[in-house]
């Protein structure tokens, strides 16, 4: 991987512009490993090579200029932005939809040294979510999901409530067979068969069940799952090609704030076009933002920062390399 170049002279702007995130302090992670591997590409610059297809002949093609054929063969800049979130559920409801906004709204860092270009003003071209999984391999999602959060995030609060619609014929199915249920453990005196306990004395109570949380006002016309446009089976292949062994992909981020910053994400990056628009058609005002989350493991459980920062570039090359195919 060639190394880190930081943005000295300013944003071409021709750039692709890519927004990566890592989530903030947790539990025993004074520093997150997520924000540790993403950290170092802040305001850097990659370089992709020019689509292969721009550069050979055909018959059909406009006279092409010296000066056009030298542009064309310049390789373009990828430039990085990143930014730290909170693991926090009102956090991610406070700061992801306006990163998809055009231009982004992007919340002003703590630490100076993370200070924010100006976003470009169409929005990211890419936006790449990282957080921390357990020991393993670097996992790619593939799927978010809108509902079932039930633990706590490092405020120790708890995802919003949201009130399904209720299922009458399922609701009344479930409640006979709780009845039933509650009937033969108490045998036909109406109480568990528990010594001393007088006969009759026992008393049902109904412990009701843990209420719904996940996406609810604002995220009503969104379905139960939103899958990632980015072909992550084919990114798999590639990243396997290049020597990168320790990951797969998954079709299940958790329920926690991963997979609620993952659905957030991209339902926001829909939000504001139709099923008939691809995210490939690069700086039009109604794109759809490809959008990717990443878990990786503690740090060296079994892959360092680096290897984890390194996969990292290899996504965002990919990715970006792929926007001006078919």
């Amino acid at each position: 991987m060639p190394p880190i170049v930081p943005a000295t002279d300013g944003i071409d702007p021709n750039a692709l512009r890519v927004l990566i995130t890592g989530f903030g302090p947790f539990g025993k992670y004074v520093e997150n490993p997520s924000w540790l591997a993403v950290k170092p590409l802040h305001n850097t610059i990659l370089y992709k090579d020019p689509p292969a297809e721009l550069l050979v002949p055909s018959d059909q093609a406009a006279i092409i200029t010296d000066e056009m054929e030298e542009f064309l063969r310049r390789p373009q800049q990828i430039h990085i932005t990143v930014l730290e979130i909170p693991v926090s559920y009102q956090a991610v409801l406070n700061t992801v939809p306006g990163l998809h906004a055009r231009p982004p709204v992007i919340p002003r860092p703590t630490d100076p040294n993370f200070a924010l270009p100006m976003p470009p003003a169409n929005g990211y071209d890419f936006i790449f979510h990282v957080g921390v999984a357990g020991r393993g391999p670097l996992r790619i999602e593939r799927i978010g999901h809108k509902n079932g959060y039930r633990m706590k995030d490092a405020d120790g609060e708890y995802a919003p409530i949201v009130h399904l619609p209720k299922d009458t014929i399922g609701s009344d199915a479930e409640a006979e067979l709780a009845r039933m249920e509650r009937m033969f453990a108490l045998g036909p005196s109406g109480s568990a068969d528990v010594p001393g306990m007088t006969p009759g004395a026992a008393e049902v109570v109904d412990i009701p069940p843990a209420p719904n949380r996940g996406f609810g006002k604002g995220y009503e016309t969104f379905p139960d799952e939103l899958q990632t446009d980015v072909d992550v089976p084919k990114l798999i292949v590639h990243l396997k090609e290049s020597g990168i062994d320790q990951v797969y992909s998954s079709m299940d981020a958790g329920h926690f704030l991963c997979d609620f910053m993952f659905y957030c994400s991209l339902a926001e990056a829909r939000r504001h076009i139709t099923p008939q628009e691809k995210f490939k058609e690069r700086n039009s005002p109604t794109k759809c933002t490809p959008v990717l989350f990443m878990h990786c493991p503690p740090v060296d459980q079994p892959l360092s920062t680096e290897q984890v920062t390194d996969a990292i570039q290899r996504i965002v090359l990919w990715v970006c390399g792929r926007f001006h195919q078919s």
